[in-house]
This record gives C-alpha cells, structure tokens and sequence, in this order.
C-alpha cells in the first residue's frame, strides 16, 4: 500500500468490536446455566435434608 497501513488492520479493528458482544453474550448465557444448576443442587440438598429429618423423627417416635 502506498500509505503504509496493512490491508488487515481495518478487518482486525471491526473483529475486536464485533467478537466483543458476542463473548459477553456467551459468558452471560454460561453464567445464567450455572446459576441454575447451582439453584437445583440446593434444591435437591434440602429435599434430601428434608428426608433425613423424616426418617430420624419417624425412628426416634417408633422406638422402643
């Protein structure tokens, strides 16, 4: 080129801004199905606490 800028320098500029969106929407997609699971992992810990009490309130009353 005569002026001395590489042909790739326009295309690199428009990749940063163009790449930049799209990896946050990524990230904010990930972030969301993780927060999720993190919510069933406590659910699924409480039932199963829940369960637990059930059962030693049910043994400790039935005992002899």
């Amino acid at each position: 080129m005569p002026d001395g800028t590489p042909i790739e320098a326009p295309d690199e500029a428009s990749d940063e801004t163009s790449d930049a969106p799209s990896a946050e929407r990524r990230h904010l997609a990930a972030e969301k199905k993780n927060q999720r699971y993190v919510w069933w992992y406590l659910a699924y810990f409480l039932f199963g606490i829940h369960i637990v009490a059930f059962v030693m309130i049910y043994a400790i009353s039935h005992a002899k």
